[in-house]
């Protein structure tokens, strides 16, 4: 449950850590790997998605299927929403 918890987390800072985390570690690997700008978001959510594995394995909870799908209701959440209530909205009126 926590791994959920956590990769849902990683999820919604996934746009944050694009420059703090990927935009480095991007020119890091450049001379080998040439990361082009439209794969930033992609790399981004690989790094925080690492990082939330680790996490979820020092806690000792979540499989890799719930670490992924929280991960993605993370990024997309907002999006599920206002999808949602856009839903709710036609129907309603």
């Amino acid at each position: 449950m926590w791994g959920f918890i956590v990769a849902v987390i990683g999820g919604l800072v996934v746009q944050p850590a694009e420059d703090l985390l990927a935009k480095p570690v991007a020119r890091f690997i450049a001379p080998v790997v040439k990361i082009e700008p439209g794969e930033m978001r992609l790399l981004s959510f690989l790094l925080v998605m690492l990082i939330v594995g680790i996490i979820a394995a020092l806690l000792d909870s979540g499989s890799a299927f719930w670490i992924v799908l929280g991960g993605m209701i993370g990024l997309f959440g907002r999006r599920l929403v206002a999808w949602g209530q856009e839903r709710l909205a036609k129907r309603g009126g």
